[in-house]
């Protein structure tokens, strides 16, 4: 408990005691009525002044017609009526109700705080001198080269350049294993170095890093709210004024009418009943147990590694139909290594090779580097010489006077390079010399290991559809489909060719169905923000993708995709379940009280036992598997 919390429970404890010491000299008339009704006042000061104090700012500030100005207009109406014992126990089961709400708020946020946990407090800066400075992680500029001991977070995304340790991921990803890391190896700011020295180049400004892009998204995540909680807000507007009028009309109006029929103004009688009615009307449970049921659900899956923008993006995956994947680093590894080599009849194994490390001397995509790491050697340039990536296709290179061209076949074909097409299980990339075909090379990734069982898991969670985009060569697209059972893919797709499928594919599902596309690559980007739901995977993915992305699953495993969609429909369940509960016992109660069957006992009921039972379901969103 936090000292709020504490504070508010030492007031209930003392207003408890009290109450049960006043009720016992009332009943056994110790003392005269006129003291016993006094002494009510003090529990009821102490329990209810901060109500009170609520209602009376809710007036001053014009927004009258909230649960403070219904508790107060309640109990002191109830005090007025002589109704003391109740009026006491009214307010004291209303601040055990906002008590308990409190403390199940704060167990919903745990996991977010825990989450909020990984910013750095600084960061260990090594000068040219070699000296270690402790210093903001803000002050850290790119490029620099800072220390990271055993047991400190580290504060900025970087490479490793010298040493050996184990990170702990978890509050990142929610995988439980460490992470090993050595000399040449990327790290992310956030993660615990457990055991080694670590010398890191940071490759990013704080700003930039992962921890707090992070942070930025998990504290935006509650402005975007679900339409249930749109819902709540609307109705809570319009049914609060209703209520206190209903209960004015109910007290005055209907005594009046009743009267001057019958000749008898039995007000005192109406205006308990209307009393009552105020009480039971209070929306709170509604009001609370929504926005924490959705709260909860993104906290509890933080936990397991996957980040939700926001409650309307958890509530939409609920209704997810089709699901699209891009295909390198999605459903496979994301892990090249050059398989074969073919290359056109006169040209040498070194030669077709030297040309293609030469075209992608400059590429950071994985390709790329699969090609550099097979060469093996350092590749010489002129910086004057033109070096051109042409999007989906490949790179133009000039090498002397003439070019290299290394790509796909759309690539040679635009370039009018003539060649027959191999047949390989792979990506084959195409390379040529100053229109000359030299052949081709054959890139592998393997696919995950779980990627088959994850999209099984999908289908038994109803989705209706998966497709593969990808642009990589038909043959590999056709063995990766096959491999992992999606039910469509489409190959040799450019960024724009993808954002083209994903709308075709969003006017052929229902009305009510999602689309959710899941990718990793920059060239993703524009697709995520295309689909009704777009997950970005891995910390490590592009900052683009994760940027345009509304879920961002923590590391590469894609079964998390499937409890994603698990959390969401259990959340949306556990809000449909407090709706129709909280609604209809109030209904109930309310018709109960207009007909004088509910008294005072029966709004306690109606107002803090549905906020309790409504709050410990909501809580079941923290705890899905």
């Amino acid at each position: 408990m936090n000292r709020k919390q504490k504070k508010s429970l030492y007031s209930i404890l003392i207003s408890f005691v009290l109450l049960i010491a006043v009720f016992v000299l009332d009943k056994t008339h110790l003392l005269p009525d006129a003291v016993c009704k006094i002494l009510y006042l003090i529990p009821y000061g102490i329990v209810g002044h901060d109500v009170l104090r609520k209602a009376v700012l809710g007036i001053k500030n014009k927004e009258v017609f909230d649960e403070n100005f219904l508790m107060a207009v309640a109990t002191i109406g109830a005090l007025c009526l002589g109704e003391f014992t109740e009026a006491v126990a009214v307010m004291l089961f209303y601040q055990i109700g906002e008590l308990f709400q409190s403390i199940a708020v704060g167990r919903s946020r745990k996991n977010i705080s825990d989450l909020m946990d990984i910013r750095p407090d600084y960061a260990n800066l090594l000068n040219e001198n070699g000296e270690c400075e402790e210093v903001d992680p803000e002050e850290v500029e790119t490029g620099s080269l800072i220390l990271c001991r055993p047991g400190e977070k580290v504060p900025i995304d970087g490479i490793v350049k010298e040493g050996t340790s184990s990170l702990d991921t978890s509050s990142l990803t929610g995988e439980s294993l460490p992470r090993t890391v050595r000399a040449g190896d990327a790290v992310i700011s956030g993660c615990i170095n457990l055991d080694g020295l670590l010398k890191i180049e940071t490759t990013k400004e704080f700003g930039e890093s992962t921890v707090s892009k992070i942070l930025e998204l998990v504290e935006n995540s509650s402005m975007k709210k679900a339409k249930a909680e749109h819902f709540i807000t609307k109705f809570a507007h319009y049914y609060t004024p209703v209520v206190c009028y209903s209960a004015l009309v109910l007290g005055l109006a209907v005594p009046t009418l009743t009267g001057i029929i019958s000749g008898s103004f039995a007000y005192s009688v109406w205006i308990k009943r209307a009393l009552t009615f105020l009480v039971i009307s209070c929306p709170c449970a509604l009001v609370v147990s929504i926005p924490l049921s959705f709260f909860g659900g993104i906290g509890g899956a933080s936990k397991k590694g996957i980040l939700v923008k926001g409650a309307n993006y958890l509530e939409a995956l609920a209704n997810t139909e089709t699901v699209v994947l891009d295909k390198t680093g999605t459903l496979t590894e994301g892990v090249f290594e050059v398989t074969d080599y073919l290359p056109a009849e006169g040209t040498g194994k070194e030669e077709l090779l030297e040309n293609a490390a030469y075209a992608e001397r400059a590429s950071g995509h994985p390709i790329a580097q699969s090609i550099r790491k097979a060469y093996g050697k350092s590749i010489p340039s002129s910086s004057s010489e033109e070096l051109r990536e042409i999007a989906g296709k490949g790179i133009k290179a000039q090498r002397g006077d003439g070019f290299v061209l290394c790509g796909n076949k759309a690539l040679l074909d635009e370039n009018g390079v003539s060649f027959g097409e191999p047949h390989a299980n792979g990506t084959v990339v195409y390379i040529a010399l100053d229109q000359k075909y030299l052949g081709a090379i054959v890139i592998s990734d393997r696919i995950k290991k779980n990627a088959k069982e994850s999209l099984s898991a999908l289908k038994n969670n109803g989705v209706k559809k998966t497709v593969m985009l990808t642009g990589d060569h038909e043959v590999t697209a056709e063995y990766v489909a096959k491999e992992t059972g999606v039910d469509e893919y489409k190959a040799e797709l450019l960024p724009e060719d993808k954002v083209r499928e994903v709308e075709r594919l969003l006017e052929t599902k229902s009305a009510s169905g999602k689309l959710v596309f899941i990718g990793d690559g920059i060239n993703d980007a524009p697709v995520l923000s295309r689909a009704d739901i777009g997950i970005a995977m891995g910390a490590l993915g592009s900052d683009a993708a994760i940027e345009a992305a509304d879920v961002v699953l923590m590391d590469d495993d894609l079964s998390k995709l499937p409890l994603a969609i698990r959390i969401s429909r259990k959340c949306l369940r556990i809000v449909k379940e407090n709706i129709v509960f909280a609604i209809g016992v109030k209904i109930l109660c309310l018709v109960f009280a207009a007909f004088g069957i509910a008294n005072m006992w029966w709004a306690v009921f109606a107002d803090v036992g549905v906020l309790i039972i409504a709050v410990l379901n909501a809580t079941r969103t923290l705890h899905i598997s």
